[in-house]
C-alpha cells in the first residue's frame, strides 16, 4: 500500500483534477456474481416480483460507539437528530466547511450509544474519524472494509429484498405476518431460527427490507429466503443489475466528494494514503475542482437538511439554500442519439466513448457536461440503462432555470482530451439530446417510495 497522502499526490500530480482524471484504477464492479440469470430478468424482478440483492461485499461498516457518538455525528451531519433512537436509521449527509457534500451512507441506530454507518463513500468514513481523533470524542471506531480491501469475511451479511412479492415472502419465511414497519424504521424477524434485523426500506425503489446479521449465518438467511422465494418468483440480483437499482430509485452513489479544496480540508488530507481516491471521467474539464463539486440541494437532499443544531458547514449551507442553484433530476436519453453512439463502434472513423450496458458509468466519480443552446447548465453524474423503462438515462444536477420536466437538453458524452485512464480508449465526444424528467424516474418511486409504513398505505413517514 502507498504510504503517500493524498496531498502530496495532488502536488505532485499539479492539480486535484489532473491526479483523478488520470488515476490508473479499473473500472468498479461490486464484487459479486455479475450475473444469476441475465441482468434484464433481475432488473425486471424487482419491479415485477422480487428480488434479492447481496451487500454484504461492496458496503463497509462504521461501527461508533460510545458516550459521544451521537453528539460526533451531529456534529458533522445536516440531518435532524431529534427524536433519533434505536431501531431507526436516517441518509447521513456530511458537508465540508463551505457547504459542499463530502459523502452519505445509512446510519443505523442500533443500540444505546452503538451506530453503524453503512456506505461505499470511504472519505466520509475518514471524515468521521479524522474529527473524532481531532475533537477528543469519547467514542470507539472499527471500520469493516468492503470485500475488495478485507482479508476474511465480513463481520456481517446484508441483504435487500424489494420487490411488490417481498412482504408475501416475509410472511412465508417467517410464518407470521409482517408487522407495521414505518419508512427507515427497524425491526427484528426470526428466519432459519436466526434472530435477523430488518430496515424499512427501497433500495430499487420498491417496497422491501434490508436484512443483516452476523456473517456466520448469512447462509442459512439466504437459502430460506430462497426457498419461500420461489413460488414467488424471486430472483437473485447480480452486479450488473444491483448497479443500475439506484438509477430507478433515484439516489446519486458517487458524487465528487469535495475534500480538495479549504485549509481544513488540506489538514485531512495530509492525514489520508492517496491509494483510496479512485478516478473521475466524464467530459467536464475545468482545472477548478469546485466546478465538480455538489451541494446537498443538488442531489435532492434539500428536505433533510435541518438548522436546528450546529454542525460543519451549516454556515454555507443556510446561504446556499436561500436559492439553491441547481436541483437533482433524471435526464431521458434520446434513442437515436445512443444508437449513434452505439452504432460508431462499427465501420470506419474514430468512434463515441464506448456505452457499456447497463450501467455506462466509466469512472468511480462520473461528470459529464450538460449543454443547454451551447451553454453550461448541469452536471449528469450516473448513467445507464432501465430494461424496465426500455431507456437509457443518467441522474443530473441542473440550474433551477432547465428543470423543468420536458426541458430538452444535451449531454456532452466522451472526453476531450482523452485522459490516461486504463478505460478510456480513443474516441471523439458525442452530443446526446436528453429530455427532463423527475427524480426518481419510476413513477412508482415518485408516487409510492416513502408513502406510510409497508404494510399500510395512508400517512406520511
Amino acid at each position: 500500500m502507498s504510504t503517500e497522502s493524498l496531498e502530496d499526490a495532488i502536488q505532485r500530480a499539479g492539480s486535484a483534477v489532473e491526479l483523478l482524471r488520470n488515476a490508473a484504477y479499473p473500472a468498479y464492479s461490486f464484487p459479486v456474481p455479475p450475473e444469476h440469470t441475465n441482468w434484464r430478468s433481475e432488473q425486471r424482478a424487482w419491479r415485477e416480483t422480487c428480488a434479492l440483492l447481496d451487500q454484504s461485499h461492496h458496503m463497509a461498516d462504521l461501527f461508533v460507539s460510545g458516550r459521544d457518538a451521537l453528539e460526533l455525528f451531529a456534529a458533522l451531519g445536516v440531518n435532524s437528530f431529534a427524536g433519533f433512537k434505536p431501531d431507526m436509521a436516517k441518509q447521513f449527509v456530511a458537508v465540508n466547511p463551505e457547504g459542499y457534500f463530502i459523502g452519505d451512507g445509512i446510519l443505523f441506530y442500533l443500540d444505546d450509544e452503538q451506530f453503524d454507518l453503512v456506505g461505499g463513500h470511504y472519505w466520509l468514513t475518514e471524515w468521521i474519524r479524522y474529527k473524532a481523533q481531532l475533537g477528543g470524542y469519547r467514542v470507539s471506531i472499527e471500520r469493516d472494509e468492503d470485500s475488495t480491501r478485507r482479508d476474511g469475511p465480513p463481520k456481517l451479511y446484508r441483504y435487500e429484498l424489494q420487490g411488490p412479492a417481498a412482504v408475501s415472502i416475509m410472511e412465508r419465511v417467517t410464518g407470521k405476518p409482517v408487522p407495521e414497519v414505518k419508512f427507515f424504521h427497524m425491526t427484528r424477524f426470526a428466519i432459519a431460527g436466526r434472530s435477523v434485523r430488518a430496515l424499512r426500506h427501497g433500495m430499487a425503489a420498491q417496497p422491501g427490507f434490508e436484512l443483516f446479521g452476523p456473517w456466520e449465518e448469512g447462509e442459512a438467511v439466504r437459502a430460506a429466503l430462497l426457498a419461500a422465494g420461489e413460488e414467488f418468483g424471486l430472483r437473485q440480483a447480480g452486479a450488473k443489475a444491483y448497479s443500475t437499482a439506484n438509477l430507478e430509485s433515484g439516489w446519486v452513489p458517487s458524487p465528487l466528494p469535495a475534500i480538495f479544496t479549504g485549509e481544513e480540508m488540506a489538514a485531512f488530507r495530509r492525514n489520508c494514503p492517496a491509494d483510496r481516491i479512485g478516478s473521475l471521467a466524464g467530459s467536464l474539464y475545468s482545472p477548478d475542482i469546485t466546478d465538480y463539486y455538489v451541494t446537498p440541494y443538488d442531489l435532492g437532499y434539500g428536505r433533510i437538511v435541518s438548522f436546528d443544531h450546529d454542525y460543519v458547514g451549516r454556515e454555507a449551507l443556510e446561504e446556499i439554500g436561500r436559492s439553491p442553484r441547481r436541483t437533482k433530476v433524471t435526464l431521458v436519453w434520446n434513442e437515436e442519439d445512443v444508437l449513434r453512439a452505439i452504432g460508431s463502434q462499427f465501420g470506419p472513423g474514430l468512434p463515441a466513448k464506448y456505452i457499456e450496458l447497463p450501467k455506462a458509468r466509466y469512472g468511480r466519480f462520473q461528470v459529464d457536461k450538460v449543454l443547454r443552446d451551447g451553454d453550461w447548465v448541469g452536471i449528469s453524474m450516473d448513467c445507464g440503462y432501465i430494461y424496465n423503462e426500455k431507456a437509457m438515462i443518467s441522474l443530473a444536477a441542473v440550474d433551477v432555470a432547465v428543470s423543468e420536466p420536458g426541458t430538452e437538453v444535451v449531454v456532452l458524452w466522451g472526453e476531450q482530451p482523452n485522459s490516461a485512464k486504463p478505460q478510456v480508449e480513443p474516441h471523439q465526444q458525442m452530443e446526446i439530446r436528453a429530455t427532463v424528467a423527475p427524480a426518481p424516474y419510476v413513477q412508482f418511486a415518485r408516487e409510492r417510495y416513502r408513502v406510510g409504513s409497508l404494510t399500510a398505505s395512508g400517512g406520511s413517514s
